[in-house]
């Protein structure tokens, strides 16, 4: 028997899939959810083979996380669209790595034919060879908020680690700042880029859009799948190397607190470019430290952050921004080359390399604040 999940709000519209699912012999409904976070705790709480879940769900923030904290549970999911185009689902775009029909995902419009369902679901939840127990990531693990369990990666025996420049007293890096603003499409680039940093990188402060209550879990994800310490960012704390601090899924902006580039902190709570935390907000903190900042902006929609780097650039920074080809959703990394932004325009296999070679490069010393 395969469990499912249908996460659907419209009350008729989920009694429908639950009777057809229900009526298959190899299928059993373990839990109905009208929201996300219902989603997450019944998911969480059966790992059912397979999620139903609406459009409009998809379309939010927060799923993108959720899918992700799950993926290593191998959970799979369909969504179910309003019409008959399964690409409108915000969820997964056109240009998503992760397309319909991929290992975890499908779309099917909510008018499909039931055979059409059901033939779709039986393809998405077939599944050959079971994943070995021991590969399995306890769902304790993966709990939304401050009980998620962080698992800290450690350096291998054969892996070099730089903690200072050879005779010097500074940190690595040279007291390089790194900063990268995502949103759609931003998990997956984020663990992409991440993957590529060494466990003592240049402080590096993020801004991730996603909903309200995930941001826990965005870090908790990132720190278990990448080398240096993934932070979620609080009141005053101070830059370190070897620390990424990621903004998210706050009511408050990410920011440098001071202009010589030592501390980060949560200020101010109006929206900027439509976004709170926001991608412009914590880039215009940095240019007091300009010179020393090496920034990139990601895939996703609208254009924040596309002001903010151009204003780095101008005051010295280095810029990057990710390539039409590999985003999920060309609209912040189009706004900023637009504006010509990023000196330099990436796929995101080579971000995470660059953001490195140029946080390497000798600091050309600080910009004060134009007066």
């Amino acid at each position: 028997m395969k469990s499912v999940v249908i996460a659907i709000p419209n009350p008729y519209q989920a009694r429908r899939l639950a009777r057809l699912i229900t009526e298959q012999p190899d299928f059993r409904v373990t839990a109905c959810a009208h929201d996300l976070m219902n989603t997450y705790n019944e998911v969480e709480a059966s790992l059912p083979r397979a999620v139903l879940i609406a459009d409009t769900l998809a379309e939010m923030p927060e799923f993108e996380v959720m899918r992700a904290l799950f993926s290593s549970l191998d959970v799979r999911w369909m969504v179910v669209t309003a019409g008959r185009d399964p690409t409108r689902a915000v969820g997964i775009p056109a240009r998503s790595p992760r397309p319909p029909g991929s290992a975890d995902l499908f779309t099917i419009a909510s008018d499909a034919p039931e055979e059409t369902l059901l033939r779709q679901l039986r393809a998405l939840t077939f599944r050959p060879h079971s994943r070995p127990p021991s590969q399995r990531v306890p769902a304790a693990d993966l709990q939304i908020g401050e009980q998620v369990t962080l698992r800290h990666h450690r350096p291998e025996a054969n892996q070099t680690v730089l903690t200072h420049r050879p005779g010097g007293t500074g940190p690595a890096y040279g007291g390089a700042i790194i900063l990268i603003g995502a949103s759609t499409g931003g998990v997956d680039a984020l663990l992409n880029i991440l993957g590529h940093f060494p466990v003592n990188c240049a402080p590096t402060l993020v801004v991730q859009h996603t909903g309200s209550g995930f941001g826990a879990s965005l870090a908790a994800l990132l720190d278990r799948q990448c080398p240096p310490r993934v932070e979620l960012a609080t009141d005053g704390k101070p830059l370190r190397p070897g620390v990424v601090t990621v903004g998210a899924g706050t009511r408050r902006h990410l920011v440098m607190l001071d202009g010589q580039g030592r501390e980060c902190g949560l200020q101010g709570t109006e929206a900027i470019a439509g976004h709170v935390p926001s991608v412009d907000r914590l880039f215009q903190s940095c240019v007091p430290v300009a010179r020393r900042v090496v920034a990139a902006l990601l895939t996703g929609m609208g254009r924040d952050g596309a002001d903010g780097l151009k204003t780095l650039r101008d005051a010295g920074a280095r810029t990057f921004s990710q390539d039409e080809e590999s985003c999920v959703v060309y609209g912040m990394p189009r706004a900023a080359a637009e504006l010509g932004a990023a000196m330099e325009v990436l796929p995101l296999d080579r971000i995470g390399p660059a953001l490195l070679q140029a946080a390497s490069t000798p600091v050309r010393g600080t910009m004060e604040i134009p007066r």
